[in-house]
């Protein structure tokens, strides 16, 4: 929702940067909801800016393909569809499984006992209910096993890609029910890196990927149903 968007000012970005970054990690984090109508007057009145900024902020969320423009109604936050979901997961599946791989060999017994701890985190998240506490718990758990590759150029891409999966893993995890199975699939992530089996690995993370995808399928059928009986 607008009300929840905070600008972040930095004195070392232009303001027309500042107020991008700020519209652009809206819509990543979910604050701002696929379908949502971007008013330029409303957007510069929360944020404290003129008309400008906002508008050229908008075409380049266009350029990006966050943000549509709708004849006679202006711009929108676009839906997330099935192409955009089914492109950004099969590159993140490939570097995950990589990635884990790569961890097998190459991941300390501190970067263990961190990914340990971090799963117990995100256990304790999906208690609080909170979706974004949830979200930050999931990265760094992720992160641990991206960074444990020691591949800059490995870490680098999924970074990259990390910023359009927010999206993606806002949808999968407002899916309470998927939780417990997400807990699950962390541990067999965590315990195929412990005994440093490959194969085990790389099956874990493709089928974490592949039900994140279902989960995220059925949310967008199920708001879609809903939409369309209002």
């Amino acid at each position: 929702m607008l009300d929840d968007l905070q600008v972040n000012m930095d004195e070392y970005l232009p303001l027309r940067d500042v107020v991008f970054n700020t519209l652009r990690q809206g819509i990543l984090m979910g604050e701002l909801k696929p379908g949502e109508r971007l008013m330029e007057i409303h957007l510069a009145n929360k944020l404290g800016v003129s008309r400008t900024p906002i508008r050229e902020a908008i075409r380049k969320l266009e350029l990006e393909g966050l943000v549509i423009m709708i004849p006679r109604r202006g711009a929108e936050v676009a839906n997330i569809t099935e192409k955009s979901l089914s492109d950004v997961l099969e590159v993140r599946r490939a570097l995950d499984a990589l990635a884990v791989e790569l961890a097998c060999d190459r991941i300390t017994e501190e970067e263990l006992q961190a990914l340990k701890k971090a799963c117990e985190e995100f256990e304790k998240a999906t208690k609080s209910k909170d979706i974004k506490v949830i979200a930050k718990a999931d990265v760094k758990l992720h992160d641990i096993i991206v960074v444990a590759t020691g591949n800059q150029r490995l870490i680098q891409l999924v970074n990259n890609l990390s910023e359009q999966m927010y999206r993606y893993r806002f949808e999968y995890i407002k899916d309470f029910s998927q939780h417990q199975t997400l807990i699950e699939e962390h541990r067999d992530i965590y315990e195929s890196l412990v005994e440093k089996n490959k194969e085990a690995a790389s099956n874990a993370v493709k089928k974490h990927i592949d039900n994140q995808k279902q989960s995220i399928m059925r949310q967008l059928y199920k708001e879609q149903s809903q939409a369309k009986k209002k």
